[in-house]
């Protein structure tokens, strides 16, 4: 496998990540994927759940193997219209207050309108709040300051601004040309690239699978049940492909892949993490296996929910996870090529 393929999983995560998709907002996103998939000449559909069920096709259908990764990313949803016209928000998945402060955003509304805002301190302007220093960032210290006339909650709400509201914040991709990519909510769609980068590589070599393999493309695992349903029949072994941790203590770093071998959830599979360690060597590609202190994944859900599989996890290295982060297409690659190995293609 050539890095033609890590470029064209960059360029269709960049793409993907221009669509907003908060966790509980992604139809927009799944339909894209859906449609991806299909002019790739894939069998796809969407799930009940709004997922995106993906069959590559090959033999053995009672030794599948299914991928996972999701495009629901942080976000958050209106909890209060205040007096000023201002919202207070909550958070969808673990968005953070104090990294998300001084963002602009996008608040969608049920009735199809959106309102641009920016998430700031309440009382932002240092040259009058003395206390701007000392307050503790988090949601209910910030708010919502919509970039339109408006100081009342009343008019807020004639404009059809309700509790319930989604609210996407700008992920401010930028790919440079040293090859490092940054972006809000690379976690995880940077690995939704990847899987579509597999699979064109494998469209593209005209390859017959010796076992079937399926791609699950999920909306909910940033608030934990992602992976908990649309498993076909005769999956033996379920991976999940998101964002390998960087950062002290680990291994990993953005140009390596990671394979993950326990997690806040428990050891994954002794047996599938050795099988990515070996495909690893097999294709040369840079890797590191490292323990992640509080992480879970689509896969976890997927156990949860009580199907008998093995599981395992892996990703391209990614900095400052659930922030403003990075990673580099030399990690995309690598993760590419560990893939490649464990099919044996």
């Amino acid at each position: 496998m050539n890095r033609e393929y890590a470029n064209y999983a960059v360029e269709q995560a960049t793409s993907l990540l221009a669509i907003d998709s908060p966790s509980g907002y992604t139809d927009k996103a799944a339909k894209w994927i859906l449609n991806q998939f299909i002019s790739l000449g894939f069998d796809a559909k969407l799930t009940v759940k709004g997922g995106v069920l993906v069959d590559l096709g090959g033999e053995n259908r009672d030794d599948a193997l299914l991928l996972e990764a999701h495009t629901d990313t942080l976000g958050g949803m209106v909890a209060e219209i205040k007096g000023t016209g201002r919202l207070r928000i909550v958070p969808l998945g673990g968005m953070r207050a104090e990294n998300a402060e001084a963002e602009n955003l996008r608040v969608y509304t049920r009735n199809g309108i959106c309102y641009e805002g920016t998430l700031q301190l309440c009382n932002a302007s240092v040259h009058v709040n003395t206390n701007y220093g000392s307050t503790p960032r988090n949601f209910n210290t910030t708010e919502v300051v919509l970039d339109e006339d408006v100081t009342s909650s009343d008019k807020a709400r004639e404009m059809g601004i309700e509790v319930g509201d989604i609210v996407a914040f700008n992920p401010r991709t930028k790919v440079t040309a040293s090859g490092y990519i940054k972006s809000r909510f690379l976690d995880d769609k940077l690995s939704v690239g990847i899987l579509f980068g597999l699979a064109k590589y494998i469209k593209d070599q005209a390859i017959a699978l010796s076992r079937r393999v399926y791609m699950h493309i999920t909306v909910y695992e940033e608030v934990g049940h992602g992976g908990s349903s649309s498993v076909p029949c005769g999956v033996t072994e379920a991976i999940s492909v998101d964002m390998g941790c960087v950062g002290d203590g680990l291994k990993c770093t953005e140009k390596t892949v990671s394979i993950c071998a326990k997690d806040s959830g428990g050891p994954y599979s002794y047996e599938v993490v050795g099988k990515l360690i070996d495909a690893a060597k097999k294709e040369n590609a840079e890797y590191a296996v490292d323990i992640y202190p509080s992480y879970g994944s689509d896969v976890e859900a997927t156990l949860s929910a009580g199907f008998d599989i093995r599981h395992g996890l892996i990703g391209p290295g990614v900095y400052a996870s659930h922030g403003y982060e990075r990673s580099h297409i030399d990690g995309v690659y690598n993760t590419l090529k560990v893939l490649k190995g464990y099919l044996s293609i």
